[in-house]
Parts: C-alpha cells; structure tokens; sequence
C-alpha cells in the first residue's frame, strides 16, 4: 500500500516552504521500483551483471565515482509531480517510456564508471576524451550523424561522456534496430564499439564497486520554493516572443472565451499525435519537436491563450505552424539555439 504523506494535501505555496529532507520519500513501493526492475532485466538480457545502486535526490544524475543512478524527487509521489508540472511545465521522465530511456543512458554512466572505459584508447578516439570540461551551454547540430538520438535536444553532443551514454542507451533499448536505424552513419561505429564493448567487459569484475548515495533527498536542507527559483534561473524560462502573432491567431485571448481549454492544456493533451504527424511531415524524430513545441506551451500559458471551437481544426492549424517553425528553427543556422547543460 503507497505510503500517505501529511504534505500530499497541503497547497502549493505551503508545500514550497518545505525542504527536501521534509519529504522522506523513497523508491521502494513506488512505479520507480519496477522501472529499476526492468532495468536490470533488460541489462542481464545483454549478459551484464551489473546492477546499478538507485537513490532520490533533487535531480536525474550519475556520479563519476561511484556506479549509481540518483532519481528526482517529484518522480517518487504523484503530488510532487503536479508541482514540478506546475513550475517546470514538463515532468523529466514522468512516464514509465521517458523514465525508462533516462534509466538507460544513466545506466550508460554506471558502465562507464564501474569498469573506467573512459580510460581506453579506442572509447577516447571515438567518443573524446572524457576529461572535457562540462560546458554550460552547447550548440547542437540537428543535423549530424555522428551521434544517436536517445534523449531530446541532442544530448549526445554535449559532451564525450553524454555521447557515451546516450550510445550504450540506444544499444541497450530493446528491439532499437540500431544497425538498421543508424546504417550509413558514422555513429554506428561508435554502436558496433560499444556492442564489442559490452560481449569483453560482461565476463569481468567491475573496477569501481562502492555503492554511495550522493547527495540524498534526506540531506537536503534546500526548500522546495528555493530549488525552483534556482532551476528556473539556470533553465532562463523566458519563451521567445517570435510564436506570439501565429499563436493569437490560432487560439484566443478574448475575456469571453476565459471558460474555455486552456490552449497550453490543449496542446500538452494533443501533443503525441501533433508531434507524430509533424515528424512525418518533416522527417524529424518526434523527440526533436520538443524544443519549439516546449517554447510554443509556454507562451501559450504566459498569454494566457484559450483553443476556441473545433479540436480537430485546432490541431490541424497549429500542426502547420509547428512544421514551419520546426523547419525554420532546426534548419536555419542563424537561428539555431544554444542549449542549457
């Protein structure tokens, strides 16, 4: 039976004056649980022993010394997750699918550390070496075969490591196709390494074993309302302003229409099938969509737009506006973005 929370029903701005420490939520007896589950299974599938060490801390991460994989706290509680929805506008891995692909690329970490594959000569030609300092922002290339695409907003460019781990993760998903999916592009070298990679280390002891917790939930003296200044400082959510003329003439910010769907709640609730048809259309990963898509939600909620009448005409429109600011964004190198770490 899920543990009850005296702080589960408390409003939000109460609930922000909490710190971390307060929440005393865990993984075990949560869907957590079994996403690690299949995890494991899905690594003792490719004959890898390892089973990585989970903890709730305030945010997704690996440590470089110790093979672990650390779970925002918002993932463990229903309650917590509305709030981060609600700050944030979107929950990092708030589904079994997006947890699970996060899973593996932390996973792809843990392999990393446990048995120090940064250190080999060939991980380095390939990947780079690991000892790159970590940028603050980095500039993807829509583009690039070079890399795979796991994680949204290219994250396999950011950085050797990244590039590591979003590689092991493609490998590691089942039925990925990878051989077919990448044939063609430099990044299937990089596939066929870490699938030679995996078949040597799988009979071998690990190097680094010790199981710590880095920064646990429970030693956390940050609030809550302190935590999400902070990440919304460094994410700098401020949605361009270049979406507005076509946004207001999709949706409506008319007082009479204030009873209404909210057009970001439209768009979150239409999202799967707008991004599946939008990614047909330009042969983008439904994945890639999410920038501007992201950018469009939330100028949407800062206009305080409403979707007015048919929601089939409505998804119709507004699949047309994404296509073309996909294209122009993606595509246009004056406009390509600079990226948060």
């Amino acid at each position: 039976m899920p543990r009850r929370f005296a702080w589960a029903s408390l409003p939000d701005d109460e609930l922000l004056k909490l710190r971390f420490k307060d929440l005393k939520v865990a993984i075990p007896g949560t869907w957590l649980e079994r996403c690690l589950d299949e995890l494991y299974a899905e690594l003792a599938e490719r004959g890898l022993r390892i089973r990585p060490h989970a903890w709730v801390s305030n945010e997704w991460f690996s440590p470089d010394d110790t093979p672990g994989i650390a779970i925002p706290f918002y993932l463990a509680h229903p309650r917590l997750m509305r709030l981060e929805r609600k700050m944030i506008i979107d929950v990092e891995g708030g589904t079994v699918p997006e947890c699970m692909r996060i899973l593996r690329h932390e996973a792809g970490h843990v392999v990393q550390v446990s048995y120090q594959l940064h250190r080999r000569r060939r991980w380095q030609e390939l990947f780079g070496p690991s000892s790159t300092r970590y940028p603050r922002y980095y500039r993807p290339n829509p583009a690039s075969r070079r890399y795979v695409y796991h994680l949204p907003l290219w994250y396999a460019q950011s950085h050797p490591d990244e590039d590591f781990a979003e590689t092991f993760a493609v490998w590691l998903t089942p039925r990925s196709n990878w051989r077919k999916r990448y044939a063609g592009w430099p990044a299937l070298k990089k596939l066929e390494y870490v699938d030679e990679l995996m078949a040597e280390i799988a009979t071998k002891k690990p190097v680094v074993t010790r199981r710590l917790r880095v920064d646990p939930l429970t030693q956390l003296t940050q609030t809550l309302a302190e935590h999400y200044e902070q990440k919304r400082t460094h994410y700098a959510i401020d949605y361009p302003k270049i979406y507005d003329r076509d946004l207001r003439r999709i949706f409506s910010a008319d007082p009479r229409h204030r009873r209404s769907p909210a057009a970001s709640t439209f768009l979150r609730r239409n999202r799967a099938k707008i991004r599946q048809v939008v990614s047909k259309w330009t042969g983008e990963y439904q994945l890639t969509l999410d920038s501007v898509f992201d950018d469009m939600i939330g100028r949407c909620r800062e206009l305080k737009l409403r979707a007015v009448g048919s929601e089939r005409q409505l998804r119709i429109e507004f699949i047309v506006l994404l296509t073309a600011k996909t294209v122009h964004s993606l595509y246009s190198p004056s406009r390509r973005q600079w990226l948060a770490l």
